[in-house]
């Protein structure tokens, strides 16, 4: 059984993908408290040939607010409207905007305001997009110790699945220690993904950047241009 664990992003990078698509099962975080300034909420895209921030406004909180316990601003309805138009105006020519911008209005004309499920119900409408089998469950739905943070948590969650195989992206590489998931019998990995370029963007913008520039048979391949670092 292979396991991965992840926080939800707004339409995450390449490598996000990458991982749901390599383990069996797949946690999602909505438990864990929000982080200023981080990447829950925004992301990068290319926008006349220029990296350019895309973002979800939220309702001001405490900053000890969890994920699930966040909202969409009072105005998204207004603001939505831009980021569709910033989108459109991205994207109206690359070769997939007929196919997947559809996909992008439908993400984003979610209904439920609640960061978390919006997020969320992005994260499953793209992976049903690429056709990506793994099972996702919601961390708060595992019968754990929610108490627990970083690697002891992971490691509670790994073996309340029955987890043989850890596997993080390479950003936790200072977080999780071979030596701690040794002790569960556990084997740890880490995937990096591979310095990918493609009409003229790269594999760490948005994954709606990546999907707009490649085929489906390109999609598959990317999916497994990775490469896997053993502690």
């Amino acid at each position: 059984m292979k396991v991965g664990i992840m926080q939800p992003y707004f339409m995450p990078y390449l490598g996000y993908f990458q991982l749901l698509n390599l383990v069996d099962r797949f946690v999602i975080y909505d438990n864990i408290q929000y982080t200023k300034k981080g990447w829950i909420n925004r992301n990068r895209i290319i926008l006349n040939g220029e990296i350019s921030t895309i973002s979800i406004p939220l309702k001001k909180g405490s900053d000890f607010l969890n994920i699930n316990e966040r909202y969409l601003a009072e105005n998204w309805d207004r603001e939505k409207i831009k980021l569709i138009n910033k989108l459109r105006q991205a994207y109206i020519k690359a070769p997939n905007y007929s196919v997947f911008f559809p996909i992008i209005e439908e993400i984003l004309n979610e209904e439920n305001k609640n960061l978390f499920e919006f997020i969320f119900n992005s994260i499953i409408k793209i992976k049903e997009f690429l056709e990506i089998k793994t099972e996702i469950i919601v961390s708060s739905h595992l019968k754990v110790n929610h108490d627990l943070k970083s690697q002891d948590k992971v490691l509670e969650i790994c073996n309340n699945l029955g987890a043989k195989s850890y596997y993080n992206s390479i950003g936790g590489e200072n977080l999780y220690f071979k030596e701690s998931f040794d002790k569960e019998n556990i084997d740890l990995n880490f995937i990096k993904v591979n310095d990918i370029k493609y009409n003229h963007s790269n594999s760490h913008l948005s994954i709606i950047d990546v999907i707009m520039h490649n085929s489906r048979s390109e999609l598959n391949d990317l999916l497994n241009q990775f490469s896997m670092i053993k502690p």
